[in-house]
């Protein structure tokens, strides 16, 4: 996994700040807005992560690959968003964030036990790194956040969290990442797919 860790990380950032840059395609935003929303996204709960493992300073700062990353992922979206329909592009939006969800899960759980943390707390810190940049985009772009809808979403995440730790442990630290990848985004894409969502508070009698 260990190899693979750099790419998976840049993929996440790629998908993910394609996701903010979209958003801000929907909401006719500027280019700084694109760039704002793709940044803030791709490298939002990886730097929560850092911040939370005590990483001093976060690794972007001294290495800006990812923020260039993301910037240049929003530019392109920029001239680019128009190619997809109006009614499409929320869909695009849904499958493109299961993918860095996936993707985000998997490099943060993963970061997280490398860097010493128990299972328990990899697989929080896991769901922190493939939520929380979405959270920040969403609030900025005036939406209830994905996380906090009724939809199976951090639920998602989770699952794969809980399935990379088991299996670095039982079954074999060079599947963990094919495992848990699967399971994320086998999840996620169902529910996008079926409309799958968590039962929600409702007002009690007496």
């Amino acid at each position: 996994m260990t190899g693979l860790l750099p790419w998976l990380e840049w993929a996440g950032v790629a998908v993910f700040a394609l996701t903010g840059a979209l958003v801000a395609a929907r909401k006719q935003m500027d280019p700084f807005g694109f760039v704002l929303l793709g940044t803030v996204t791709g490298i939002g709960g990886g730097t929560l992560r850092d911040v939370l493992l005590g990483i001093r300073p976060v690794p972007w700062i001294l290495d800006p690959a990812v923020v260039i990353i993301c910037a240049a992922v929003s530019l392109a979206a920029f001239v680019s968003a128009h190619h997809f329909e109006r009614e499409g592009r929320t869909r695009v939006i849904l499958w493109a964030d299961a993918l860095g969800l996936a993707l985000f899960t998997v490099t943060g759980t993963a970061k997280a036990l490398e860097a010493g943390a128990p299972a328990i707390s990899a697989v929080l810190l896991g769901v922190v790194t493939a939520t929380f940049g979405g959270i920040i985009r969403d609030m900025l772009a005036g939406d209830v956040p994905l996380a906090l809808r009724r939809d199976v979403y951090v639920t998602a995440s989770l699952a794969g969290a809980v399935a990379f730790a088991l299996a670095n442990r039982f079954v074999s630290p060079d599947l963990d990442d094919v495992i848990g990848f699967a399971v994320v985004f086998a999840i996620r894409g169902l529910a996008i797919r079926h409309g799958w969502s968590l039962p929600t508070y409702g007002k009690r009698e007496g």
